[in-house]
């Protein structure tokens, strides 16, 4: 049984996760990936909060990865939707057994050169966060789109101003090779924001956690 105590250790740690990948990945970010990769493995195998199925968790020997590709590592600016904190903005409402509706609200986009863009939504109760999914035409990825940032749950790769405090048009740090699985993904009982269209790129994604190898 998965407690509260449990939830909250896998926060913690996917927080301390994503904060050592933002340190490594000023010098080396393929050094981070692996380490994310490693420590996501960890996780799934390991932890009581684990999405793994146990029939799945028995034969679990690691998520099929992409290699890391440079070339999918993005640094750009949000570009504020001109609708955000009014009556006309997108929202996404999300229906969950357990937390009745969660809203989103569109509050701008990631253009990314070569491949397009994703919107990036907010979360509009308590707490807060940004929440930005991504879905592709890969048959190898997951088809309800990955999650790319999830700063609510402690996802965040972070901005490209060494501020402690950036300003609000640093650039976000947007790496696709760090794409993964959202929980739904293992186990159908988890309820998971799928990715909207404006959350789909056209074109076939290599990188990040896959469902199965690649071609």
């Amino acid at each position: 049984m998965i407690t509260e105590l449990h939830v909250v250790d896998w926060r913690r740690r996917v927080q301390h996760l994503y904060a050592r990948v933002r340190d490594l990945a000023v010098e080396d970010p393929a050094a981070a990936h692996e380490y994310w990769v490693a420590s996501r493995d960890d996780l799934l195998a390991e932890h009581p909060a684990s999405p793994l199925l146990p029939e799945d968790r028995a034969a679990f020997t690691g998520l099929p990865v992409g290699p890391y590709d440079a070339a999918m590592r993005f640094e750009v600016p949000l570009v504020p939707d001109p609708a955000r904190g009014t009556p006309d903005a997108a929202r996404l409402d999300v229906p969950t057994g357990t937390d009745g509706v969660v809203p989103f609200e569109r509050v701008g986009r990631l253009d990314l050169p070569g491949l397009g863009s994703l919107d990036v939504w907010a979360l509009r109760s308590y707490g807060g966060g940004l929440f930005v999914p991504v879905k592709d035409r890969s048959p190898a990825t997951y088809g309800g789109g990955r999650y790319l940032l999830d700063t609510i749950k402690g996802a965040d790769l972070g901005s490209a101003s060494s501020r402690p405090v950036p300003d609000g048009d640093a650039p976000l740090v947007v790496d696709l090779n760090f794409a993964y699985n959202p929980s739904c993904a293992y186990d159908p009982a988890w309820a998971c924001p799928l990715a909207p269209p404006g959350n789909t790129l056209v074109v076939e994604l290599a990188c990040g956690e896959l469902v199965r190898a690649a071609a």
